[in-house]
Order: structure tokens, then sequence, then C-alpha cells
């Protein structure tokens, strides 16, 4: 049987687009393991949610403590780290190939970048044991492991396999060849150029910058536990946990960013307007890179640290809520006026406007130490930070995919129907889980609480919350089978040689929205209640 005819090549070859030039190549093959890490992040997540759920309902528990809080941990592992940066680079990398015509240079080191990053998370797994004298499964139950000094020897009864800090150490290395490779590309665009940067290219080098700038403080933390954990240096736990922090809330941003980006990118495009202001989305770029890495501490206010350093910290946290206001506001500017024509990128990028601005008020709320002493570590903080990757991240990465993939392979979405359904069915989910949270936070339960009280202001959110991660977890379902759908039978997108922008708007008039108006639902949502009124009068 000839290669060509065979399913196995033909299906590697559509996901991976083996065919395709080496910058399509290496982005698609980074989207591909970001997906793979995000699923099995998803599922580690949704095995709490049924733990908690299952504890509300019959006061029994499906899975180990083990099991329990190493998913709770491989989740927040995989999907902030393995999906959402690995993503956000292959974005950017991809679209900053496309916008500024760059030749790829240091393959070889994007290449090595990319295999050590992945085989990162697989060290990391819990169930890999290659130390029989540590025989621990789980040491993904270590928490993040910012709790530090748990699972280092001489510092900690519960010792776990190194194999864990070592997997983190890959990570930053791969980390650091993924932005190191960006940054240099951009630094010899800049030599030839004699424009300024597009904006979305002013956002992508930022990002890279608060990458490097962020993730300093973890692998220097991180390399201390390794030390640490060989007896050859002693270890100081509030000085590492400080270190980590650098990164635990500039990865907030760091996340965030690609979400402005295409905000900045698609909202101005989709709207058929200039950008109100250049210059205040440049600024606003640059406040985003000097705030974000210079507020962790936020999240140790309960720490003894001198209360001069916790006020400094609560000033500056307030202070990066400035350049997300004059983003807001710029592109409000920006779409006043504007005819909104309903599509999967301009609903998907919508959503992420809004839900940026109602998550982030809760965000603000954490700032203030007063609050933060009464919600601190309670679900209220996941509440806050899902709110933003459900209703913001999460959205502007769908409103990219949408294009970038029949960029990326030259097939259409196979089913635009199904895309709808997928957003209804995500935005339903997501909302009850946030809710859900909130609603746990403000009566009091921590965070991570595998079993908890059974009264209803407990058990009540649980459920709400479990249940809406399952509907949005097979809405995400519906979303992937119809990436592998179109990857495989996806009808040609008709977009070659065109710009990237015009493949933007060419694509967004294919996955248009084809059912009533709003005027139409609206109309016969008026209809029904009427006639219900008067059968009840």
């Amino acid at each position: 049987m000839s290669s060509k005819s065979n399913p196995l090549v033909t299906l590697v070859n559509a996901v991976f687009q083996l065919d395709k030039d080496w910058v399509s190549r290496v982005s698609m093959a980074m989207i591909v393991m970001s997906l793979v890490w995000g699923i099995l992040g998803i599922i580690d997540a949704l095995m709490a949610r049924i733990q908690e759920m299952v504890w509300g309902l019959s006061q029994t528990l499906v899975f180990t403590s083990q099991e329990y809080y190493g998913g709770i941990t491989l989740h927040g592992v995989r999907d902030l780290f393995g999906f959402a940066v690995q993503l956000e680079v292959a974005v950017f990398i991809f679209l900053s190939y496309k916008l500024l015509n760059f030749q790829p240079r240091a393959k070889w080191f994007l290449n090595i970048g990319f295999i050590l990053f992945n085989i990162a998370f697989m060290l990391m797994e819990g169930p890999i044991v290659a130390f029989p004298t540590f025989n621990d499964n789980y040491f993904g139950a270590t928490g993040w492991y910012y709790l530090n000094p748990l699972g280092i020897p001489n510092y900690s009864e519960y010792v776990i396999s190194p194999l864990w800090f070592l997997g983190y150490e890959l990570m930053d290395i791969g980390v650091y060849i993924y932005v190191i490779w960006l940054i240099y590309h951009y630094y010899l665009v800049s030599r030839n150029m004699k424009e300024k940067l597009p904006i979305f290219a002013v956002f992508a080098l930022m990002t890279s910058l608060m990458i490097a700038i962020g993730w300093s403080g973890e692998t220097a933390a991180n390399t201390w536990d390794i030390l640490a954990y060989f007896g050859l240096v002693g270890l100081d736990p509030i000085a590492n946990q400080i270190a980590f922090w650098i990164l635990g809330h500039s990865i907030v941003y760091i996340v965030w960013m690609p979400a402005v980006a295409s905000m900045y990118y698609l909202i101005p495009l989709l709207a058929g307007k200039p950008l109100y202001s250049d210059k205040m989305g440049r600024v606003a770029a640059l406040l985003y890179l000097i705030f974000s890495n210079n507020v962790p501490i936020h999240h140790l206010y309960l720490v003894d640290l001198p209360v001069s350093v916790k006020i400094m910290q609560e000033v500056l946290t307030y202070a990066v809520v400035v350049p997300s206001m004059m983003t807001f506001f710029n592109l409000w500017a920006t779409v006043k006026g504007a005819q909104f024509k309903p599509n999967l990128i301009s609903v998907w990028i919508s959503i992420s406007f809004a839900g940026a601005i109602a998550a982030g008020v809760t965000g603000i709320a954490n700032a203030n130490i007063s609050f933060d002493s009464i919600i601190h570590n309670s679900m209220w903080v996941p509440g806050h930070f899902h709110a933003m990757i459900f209703w913001s991240i999460v959205p502007a990465g769908f409103a990219t995919l949408y294009y970038m993939i029949p960029m990326l392979t030259g097939r259409m979405w196979y089913s635009t129907k199904l895309g709808w359904i997928h957003m209804i069915g995500y935005m339903i989910g997501t909302a009850m889980v946030v809710v859900g949270f909130d609603a746990l936070g403000l009566a009091g339960l921590i965070r991570r609480a595998e079993i908890y009280p059974i009264i209803p202001a407990y058990v009540t959110p649980e459920v709400v919350a479990s249940i809406g991660a399952m509907i949005a977890d097979f809405a995400t379902l519906i979303w992937l089978g119809n990436l592998v759908i179109t990857l495989l039978k996806g009808r040609s997108a008709n977009v070659e040689g065109l710009s990237v922008s015009d493949t933007v708007t060419t694509i967004a008039m294919q996955l248009g929205y084809e059912g009533p108006s709003l005027n139409e639902i609206s109309n016969k949502l008026t209809t029904a209640i009427s006639k219900i009124v008067k059968i009840k009068a």
C-alpha cells in the first residue's frame, strides 16, 4: 500500500501539515501539542470537579487524595504552561512570520526548544516512577510546588521524585528558547524596517519580554530547589516562594496578552475602522510590560512580610488597571458607531473584550489587603482567574484559531453550525463554573477543598460548577471534532495569495451567522411572552 493511500499517513500529514513550509510545520506541531496538554489538563480539572460534586451529593470519594491533588496541580501545569504558553508562542511565530515576512533562522534552536518543552511535561507526570526508592506515583500532588519546601529532602517529610523539579527545569529552558528565538527575529526585522511595527507585533514583542522577565523568578526558585534537593545549598522557603510568584502572577498577564493583541488586531479590522489611538495602544503595551511582573507578592499578603511592602504591592496592582482601562477605552472608541456583523470570529473576540472587563473587576478586589484577608486562598480566587481564562483568554484564542487554521492548512472549517453550537454550550458551561466558584468563595470555602461541610451554601455551587464544567467540556469536544474533520475533509479556503487582513475578512464572511436576526428573535420572544400573559389572564 502506498503512503498516499495509507489512512494513518494521511492523518499525520493533515494534522502536522508536513507538506507545508518549516514555519507552518513547527507552528502546527506546537498547536497540536498544546491541544494535547490542554485536553489532558481538562481531564485533570474534571476529576477534581467530579470528586467535589460526588462528596457533596453522597459523602463518598471517587478518587484517592493523591489523585485529586495531583490532578489539580497537573491541570494548572498542563493548561497554563503546556497549552496556553505554547499556543500563544505558536500564534506569535506564525502571524509574525506572515505579517512581517521575515526569513526564519536558527531553525535547529527552535526545534530543540520544542522538544525540551514538551518532554518537560512528561517528566512532571505523576505516574512515572524512575526512582524506586521514592515509590511515589503522585508527586504532582505537591500542589504547584510553591508550597516550598514540600517534597524536598531534609526540609519535608513528604519527599518526591526529583523528576518533578527537573521537568520544571526543562520547561524553563524550552520557554527561554521559544522567546529568545522570537525576540531575535524581531531584532532582525527591526534593522530593515523603516515604518513602525504593527500593533499586533508590538504586543507579541512585549509579551515575549514579559515571559523572559516573568520566568526568571520561577527559574531561580526551581534551580534553587534542585540544588537544595541534592543537598548542595540551603533553602529559605519564604524567599523561594517570593521568587516563584514573580511568575505566579505575571503568568496571568502572559497568557492574557495574546488576547489583548488579538483584540487590537481584529476589532478595528472587523469594524472596518482604524484604531482610535495607535499611540495609546503602544503605551498600554509598554505599561503592561512594566507593571505585570511587579505584583507577585499580592498573593502573599498573609505571609509575614513588612506592611510597607504589602502596601506597595497594592498600589502596583491598581497600577496594572491603567493600561487595561486605556485598552478598553481605545477599542470601545474604535467600534463606536460601527455596524456589527456576527460571525464566529467577531462574536468570539467581542466575548473576549466584554469578558476581560467582567473578570477583571473581580481581580481588582483581590488587590485590596483588607478584602484579600477575607477571600485569600478561598474559591473566590479560582473564580476570578477562571473567569479571565474562560471569558477572555480562551475566546480570543478561538477567534484567532478560526482564521489561523484555514491559513495554516488551506482548508475551510467543516461546519459553521458546529462552531455556533460549541460557542453557546461553552459560554453556558463556563458561566456556571465561574458563578459556582464565586459563590463558594464568598461563602468561605477554601480552594482545593476535597471535602467540606454538607450545607446548601457549599453543595449547590459545587454541583452547579461541576455540571457547568461537563457542559463546557462537551462543547469543546464538538469544536475539537470539527477541527479534526476540517483537517481531513474541509473544503478549500481559497485564501492563497491574500494578505493576512484580507484572509481574515474572507474567512469571517464564510463563518457568518445564518439563523434569525436578533430583532427576529426578540419579536418572537415578545410574541410568545404576550401569549403566555394572555393565557394566564
